[in-house]
């Protein structure tokens, strides 16, 4: 923003300074140039009068002394001739300067001025009452009006850079009063979205507008800051308030079959099992709570590491169940996710898929880079959904298994969504389901890199 100011600023005071520096220092040349031309006729016409009297009565003239000696201290070349046009009185001007000067003056019976060569050059013609007695030739050099000319533009552009000067100061200046709340500002929510819900924005400095624009955002964040942390409280206490009586009621249970007949040794097992889902289901929406108010603070976190981490811990499962599974995780790299997050991810993606697959079929978890991040695939060959079910998938409670509770899947959408990821869900080639991932690269400004296994 401050360049922009600047060069608009600029463009600005040049356009200025062109349509009205200019046009006065073109004015101003040229009033120097004929001011300097009127000036040497002037003196011309002065020399012609003394010259009248020599040339009419052929004597010498006292006050043609006094020409010739400001001629001479002026550095101006003065020629006198009479009618005949032999030199009278001679300067410093040459006799081959004239000629052409001379002969136009007398034709025309006016004074002729031409600039050239360096030097004004005035040609007069001296008359007695009436016939032309001889003419005045006087040449002044232009190196004073060049001088002139050149300090008034030096001057000009003194002052045009000055004002450029003054204006790139204010430009700047300027840029920064207003730009410096708005880098804070952006700082600040970048760390507010990062998950520091304490940061606040300095509402000291700049504009009025940006100062409320400051004092909005404080507001909202204190709200925000207010609400995660009144979700994360109901949480745990919902977590503490349903586990404690669950878990009382599963004793209780579990006493009672001790005694039972064998009729109601069966009843009670049942209410076992049913109590059983119970808690998974309360584990699970205590777990989608949690996703949905998690505010994630970003560390960078390498996903080939954490991907054969996880593969690792559930390949005894799979092969107990006579299910192959296997990882590549050579494609991935390291994106911005919540500490741990990846980890809940990848877990809930395999849990359901070693669900969904039978003996003899392949779970595949792989990682692949893409154009800002890095993509994530946990596919099956199994049964896979139909295009009702992906639908509906990422849903609570959307399940196609009659076991299963509808959880694992909102609350992967959860993590990814919270991390600004994207999931969504495909059918895999050949059959089955495929859950697919993408993630942002991870920025300069996150945590420090989570440690991968063996470190």
């Amino acid at each position: 923003m401050t360049q922009r100011i600047l060069l608009a600023l600029l463009a600005l005071t040049t356009a200025l300074l062109v349509g009205a520096v200019v046009p006065l220092g073109l004015k101003a040349t040229a009033h120097d140039r004929a001011s300097f031309i009127d000036d040497t006729r002037a003196t011309a016409r002065s020399a012609a009068a003394v010259a009248e009297e020599q040339l009419a009565d052929r004597h010498p003239d006292r006050e043609m002394g006094s020409v010739i000696a400001a001629a001479r201290r002026e550095g101006d070349d003065l020629l006198v001739l009479d009618s005949h046009r032999h030199v009278v009185t001679a300067v410093g001007l040459h006799r081959s300067a004239w000629p052409a000067l001379v002969d136009e003056a007398a034709e025309h019976g006016e004074p002729v001025t031409e600039v050239t060569g360096g030097r004004v050059i005035v040609v007069i013609p001296v008359r007695d009452t009436g016939p032309v007695v001889g003419t005045v030739v006087l040449a002044r050099s232009t190196a004073p009006m060049t001088n002139g000319i050149y300090m008034l533009w030096l001057t000009l552009a003194v002052i045009g850079g000055a004002a450029l000067a003054a204006a790139a100061l204010i430009a700047i200046t300027l840029a920064r009063w207003v730009g410096r709340p708005l880098v804070t500002l952006d700082s600040t929510a970048r760390k507010l979205a990062d998950g520091d819900l304490a940061v606040r924005a300095a509402a000291r400095s700049g504009p009025p507008e940006l100062q409320r624009l400051a004092a909005t955002f404080n507001t909202m964040a204190g709200r925000l800051e207010t609400l995660v942390h009144g979700h994360r409280a109901v949480v745990a206490d919902v977590s503490h308030q349903l586990r404690t009586p669950l878990a009382a009621l599963r004793l209780r249970i579990d006493l009672l079959a001790e005694d039972a007949d064998p009729e109601a040794a069966g009843e009670l097992a049942g209410a076992r099992d049913e109590l059983a889902r119970l808690s998974r289901l309360v584990d699970g929406m205590l777990a989608v709570a949690r996703a949905e108010n998690v505010v994630p603070q970003p560390v960078p976190v390498a996903t080939g590491e954490v991907i054969a981490e996880r593969a690792a811990a559930w390949r005894p499962v799979a092969e107990d169940r006579g299910i192959e599974l296997k990882a590549e995780p050579d494609g991935g790299g390291v994106v911005s996710l919540g500490d741990g997050h990846l980890e809940q991810i990848l877990d809930n993606l395999l849990a359901n898929a070693l669900d969904a697959v039978g003996k003899g079929n392949r779970v595949v978890v792989r990682a692949s880079a893409i154009a800002d991040g890095t993509r994530l695939v946990v596919s099956d060959d199994g049964p896979g959904m139909t295009a009702a079910d992906r639908d509906r998938a990422f849903l609570r409670f959307a399940t196609a298994s009659p076991n299963g509770t509808g959880l694992g899947l909102a609350i992967v959408h959860r993590l990814v969504t919270s991390n600004g990821g994207i999931a969504r869900l495909t059918d895999t080639p050949g059959g089955g389901l495929s859950v697919i991932m993408d993630f942002r690269a991870a920025r300069p400004g996150d945590g420090g890199k989570r440690p991968g296994p063996g470190t």
